[in-house]
Formats: structure tokens, C-alpha cells, sequence
């Protein structure tokens, strides 16, 4: 007996089978590998998540009962079409089964492709499959406490020089490159930047090893000055205003 091509909705329990067993189909898995380039080590090759099934199905949908049909089919293609289709614009999850086989995998259709070509009324169909695998976050708690598990911190990168980006801080690249966002000033001290509130894209930094780093420079007035005035708007009128008190004031002098 031919196999027989099976999808099924597993919440309604809606299940079809394709009339004509298709003439062939290829299934791939395993896991594939991720490269990645490290500083030291150069292109190293780790394993990837496992893939998912990505394929196609070109089938009959018969409008004559042929002596090839499975048993029981039925000979209006378009019956056979409308679900495949209401399947794929509902992005419904469904079962595809190949019987006698290990295939059953989770899949998720693509839009269905159709064509007539010899007058018979036999629709001539292609069927994109693409595995589905649900998204789920991953959470550890304590027993004893009842709290989360705590947020691991990535490892800090590794580069001799950064390209600044719109949007950057120093503070922020310093988080990036080592760890600890107080770093910034000693940075600045290591570029000639005078102002560490001052970085534009496109500026080029050097990033020496943390122990190379030099002290950080003392602030000038003006930039003591940026640093203590408080900006802020008028809820009443509205207008923008910038405030630096005389206690402030003082201590910068």
C-alpha cells in the first residue's frame, strides 16, 4: 500500500490526507554547525540548534478516480485545496505525518501554490512546509526563596578599537568593553578626550587592556558646570529652563 501524506489540526482534530501519494519528498535533520571568529582562536566551528524542517510537497489533487487515488479519496480537488489553504491563512500548527516512517513534525504551511494544465480539472499542487517550534523562556528558581534566578551578565567583548555609533556613551562602551561603566573617564583619558560627555559617530577609540588604562582627568569648570545645571520644564507655562544653584555654583569656583 503507498504511504500516506498526513496533516492534522490537533486542536479541532481536523485531519486530511492527500488523495495521490506525492512522488517523492526529503526531510532534513540534525543540528548545524554555528562558525564564529574569536580574537585568539580564530574561525572555530560549535553546534547549532537543530534545524527544522524545511521542504516542499508537489502532490495530485485528482478530479477522476484513478486507480492510483487512496482508498476512500474523494475527486473534487477544490475540497482538498480550501483546507490546505484556510490552514495556511489561519498560520495553523498542524501534525505532517508520513505513515510507515519516523516523520511527524510540527509545520507550519506556507501559501499554497496551484495550477490546472491538461483540461482533466486535476489540480496540480505545491505545498511549502516549514517546521513550527514554539518559543518558551527558559526560568530557574530557588526553592528555598521562591525569587528568580539572578540575570547572568554576558562576558565583556574583546577589540582593540571601537567605532562610535549614534546614540553611544562612553559609560556605555566602557559596560561593553570591560564591564564597568565607570570606566568611562580613564577611556576618555586614553583618546585625548577632553569632555567624556563629548563623542560623536563615526570618532575611532582605542580600547587598551583595563590595566592599561590611564587615570581619568580631572574635570574642568565647564564641565563640572554642564554636570550640576538641572534641566527642566514649566508645568504651567510650559517653557524650557536650566538651573545651577549659587551652592553649586560656589563649589565649582
Amino acid at each position: 500500500m503507498a504511504r500516506q501524506f498526513i496533516f492534522k489540526d490537533t486542536e479541532t482534530g481536523r485531519e486530511l490526507v492527500l488523495p495521490v501519494t506525492p512522488g517523492s519528498y526529503d526531510v532534513e535533520h540534525g543540528r548545524k554547525a554555528a562558525s564564529l571568529t574569536m580574537q585568539e582562536a580564530g574561525d572555530v566551528n560549535l553546534p547549532g540548534p537543530a534545524v527544522l524542517l524545511d521542504t516542499e510537497l508537489t502532490c495530485l489533487l485528482p478530479a477522476q478516480a484513478y486507480p492510483f487515488n487512496q482508498p476512500g479519496a474523494g475527486t473534487n480537488p477544490w475540497v482538498y485545496l480550501e483546507q490546505l489553504e484556510k490552514w495556511s491563512d489561519a498560520g495553523t500548527v498542524l501534525r505532517f505525518v508520513v505513515s510507515g516512517t519516523p516523520v511527524n513534525a510540527a509545520v507550519l504551511l506556507d501559501p499554497i501554490r496551484y495550477r490546472e494544465q491538461d483540461g482533466t480539472g486535476d489540480l496540480y499542487c505545491t505545498i511549502p512546509l516549514r517546521g513550527y517550534r514554539a518559543l518558551a523562556a527558559e526560568t530557574t528558581e530557588s526553592r528555598r526563596t521562591g525569587n528568580g534566578a539572578r540575570t547572568v551578565e554576558a562576558e565583556p567583548e574583546r577589540a582593540e578599537t571601537y567605532t562610535v555609533a549614534a546614540g553611544d556613551t562612553l559609560s556605555a562602551i566602557c559596560r561593553r568593553f570591560y564591564g564597568d561603566a565607570s570606566l568611562y573617564g580613564r577611556l576618555a583619558a586614553a583618546n585625548g578626550i577632553a569632555n567624556p560627555n563629548l563623542i560623536h559617530p563615526g570618532q575611532v577609540l582605542k580600547l587598551p587592556a583595563r590595566e592599561e588604562l590611564p587615570a581619568a582627568a580631572t574635570p574642568s569648570r565647564s564641565q563640572k558646570a554642564a554636570a550640576a545645571t538641572v534641566y527642566g520644564r514649566d508645568p504651567e507655562t510650559g517653557k524650557s529652563y536650566l538651573n545651577l544653584s549659587r551652592d553649586k555654583l560656589l563649589e565649582i569656583m
